[in-house]
């Protein structure tokens, strides 16, 4: 039986066709059957929401520590460095075990992208440059922009190490005991 849609390829094992991509993105090689994608409403309806949590936990951050008016914006290189880290961990959660498929929708596409900024950190900058601080404003850049990526990828690679070693004691803890469960 063909796919309805001829962009995409029919069931394995047909003559001519390729393996369909699975379901479930979120769903880790050989932790089971792949569950179906949930409907986009409901994806678009969780990412509303970790988006406006997301960005109320910055509103709150921007309370607790303001930036004066002129002032290098510190709170927010903090916001956007500790959510890019918090991305790195997530994602190896997410894509290494099986994981709930409304989690990443909601954690790092919602929840963290309202948690993070690269929007107003543009406006940041210009206001910097626009007061005659461009020297400031290319450094502010240059933080969030580095400090961005090296916070995914320690906070990634970080996560992976702990998850590998995780999965090792759980092999030790299984030929130790035949298999058996406790």
């Amino acid at each position: 039986m063909r796919s309805a849609d001829p962009g995409r390829p029919g069931p394995p094992g047909e003559p001519g066709e390729t393996p369909a991509e699975p379901l479930d993105p979120d769903t880790a090689p050989g932790a089971g059957e792949a569950r179906p994608a949930p409907r986009w409403p409901l994806v678009l309806a969780v990412v509303a929401l970790g988006g406006a949590l997301g960005a109320l936990a910055r509103y709150a951050v921007s309370l607790a520590w303001p930036t004066p008016e002129g002032a290098f914006p510190s709170a927010l290189l903090a916001v956007n460095v500790l959510g890019s880290a918090l991305i790195g961990a997530l994602v190896p959660l997410v894509t290494d075990r099986a994981a709930h498929p409304l989690l990443r929708p909601f954690l790092g596409t919602g929840l963290l992208g309202g948690f993070t900024t690269f929007s107003v950190h543009a406006v940041d900058i210009e206001r910097l440059i626009a007061d005659g601080r461009a020297v400031v404003g290319l450094g502010y850049a240059a933080a969030n922009l580095i400090g961005a990526l090296l916070a995914v990828g320690a906070a990634a690679a970080l996560t992976r190490r702990a998850l590998n070693r995780s999965r090792r004691t759980d092999v030790v803890d299984d030929a130790v005991d035949g298999g058996r469960a406790p």
